[in-house]
């Protein structure tokens, strides 16, 4: 079975729901409030582990209720959380507005996933054992830069989600084997608009690129092939929170399995397709079975 590591973050989200999203300065009423375990880092985590792989979550949580929430549903997911730590404080939190036609907005405060600037004693030997390292930028650079180094240490296939957008330091790049950016995080690196322009600008700097783009589907390139898209099946969005890290997790499960690339992107499509018709981060995030029949549907 594909063993996977995740170094990152851990919110909980907390989610209004509207018609239509507020503007600056407006007031607008909700019609629903959720708190919904989430957090990239734990998100991608669920995802791998309901897509059927064995997933290691390294990171931190506050000693509040939110904290406590968030280990227990990493566990009943089957995530291993014993290199989660517990720290003094709060837990991190994303408010997030989702509107009814399931685009959203978020805010993100960071608590204990601030305190995560370094790998812990222990934390290099999760990531050697595993067959992915599954990165994000919700937690300090530093311990993200140290996670990737570690994996190439290790010979680990490194796969970074670059959100929240930021510069990426030339030592995380040179240790990333996959990036993974969703098209306005593709425009944010690059300062190309078009996606294909800002995926061969990335495919300079890393071995291989996926270009997400919401219902449209994915883009992939690899230095010295054609580059390849892949649509995303057709459903009616509800929530589309959560769905990047759905289809980052259920991809990473699908490349551990050794599946070629095509399939491995479809089967990653079906997920995410999967997740954005329920609402929620984690709570919409698709088991094995789910994926199969979405996937051949």
């Amino acid at each position: 079975m594909t063993h996977i590591a995740v170094l990152g973050s851990l919110n909980m989200d907390l989610v209004a729901y509207v018609e239509k999203a507020p503007q600056l300065g407006e007031t607008v009423t909700g019609r629903e409030f959720r708190t919904i375990p989430g957090g990239k880092g734990a998100n991608q985590a669920i995802a791998a582990a309901r897509a059927g792989a064995t997933v290691s979550m390294i990171g931190a949580v506050g000693n509040d209720v939110f904290g406590t929430r968030l280990r227990d549903t990493l566990e009943h997911s089957g995530v291993d959380t014993d290199d989660l730590r517990t720290m003094e404080g709060s837990s991190g939190t994303a408010h997030i507005v989702v509107d009814d036609e399931g685009g959203n907005s978020i805010v993100v405060v960071p608590g204990a996933n601030g305190t995560v600037d370094h790998l812990s004693p222990g934390d290099e030997g999760v990531i050697a054992s595993a067959d992915a390292l599954l990165l994000q930028l919700e937690i300090p650079m530093a311990a993200v830069l140290a996670g990737a180094e570690a994996a190439r240490r290790h010979g680990v296939r490194t796969i970074l989600t670059p959100a929240p957008a930021r510069p990426l330091p030339d030592g995380l790049l040179a240790a990333t084997d996959l990036l993974v950016p969703n098209e306005h995080e593709a425009t944010a690196l690059t300062g190309r608009p078009d996606p294909r322009e800002a995926a061969d600008v990335l495919l300079d700097q890393v071995p291989e690129v996926v270009v997400t783009l919401g219902a449209v589907g994915c883009l992939y390139l690899t230095r010295g092939a054609e580059p390849l898209v892949v649509p995303a099946p057709k459903v009616t969005a509800v929530d589309s929170t959560g769905a990047g890290d759905t289809f980052v997790g259920a991809l990473a499960v699908a490349l551990g399995e050794e599946r070629p690339i095509r399939e491995a992107l479809t089967w990653a499509a079906a997920a995410a397709a999967v997740s954005v018709q329920r609402e929620g981060a984690s709570a919409s995030m698709p088991y094995r079975p789910e994926i199969e029949a979405q996937y051949t549907a």
